[in-house]
């Protein structure tokens, strides 16, 4: 066996492991009472001012006019909303006793209003898909990052060197 088959190999055990023995992840998560949850929520706050600092920045700079730093704003608009969002879940899910949450079975749950209204329960359903932000923001870091080194090193290999 060669060692790309035996990696392949490894690789594929590892990945499969790990599939059959992960647990139920939840989207949000709820912390020790008050003090964890205070402290979560300020690091959601402090989150969000430095990705609006460096929105600020890059547009201060005019570095997004280029395509990697257009991406990297991108993703820390992205991310200013999740912080958003998980910050209203948190507050929902913890200071406001507004909602009966359910566990039906492993893929179901019942969100109901005490107070009988429709739309919160609505709305916390939507509010708890942060991933639908989360995920893309951390993509267009990613993708950002790379445009800006794929430039770097292109730009290197057209300087001439005295």
């Amino acid at each position: 066996m060669n060692s790309n088959n035996l990696k392949r190999a490894f690789f594929t055990a590892s990945l499969t492991g790990l599939l059959l023995s992960a647990d139920p992840v939840l989207a949000t998560q709820t912390h020790g009472q008050p003090e964890g949850l205070y402290v979560h929520q300020m690091a959601h706050i402090f989150f969000i001012i430095s990705m609006g600092s460096l929105d600020f920045w890059l547009r201060q700079r005019n570095l997004i006019k280029e395509k990697g730093w257009k991406y990297i704003q991108l993703s820390a608009v992205l991310f200013i909303l999740w912080n958003i969002d998980a910050a209203l879940v948190h507050f929902l899910d913890e200071h406001l006793d507004i909602l009966g949450i359910t566990k039906i079975e492993l893929w179901h749950i019942r969100v109901e209003s005490i107070q009988g209204q429709n739309s919160i329960s609505i709305l916390y359903y939507l509010l708890k898909l942060d991933h639908l932000l989360c995920v893309p923001a951390m993509f267009f870091l990613y993708y950002g990052l790379k445009t800006i080194l794929n430039n770097s090193t292109a730009d290197d290999g057209n300087r001439v060197n005295p």
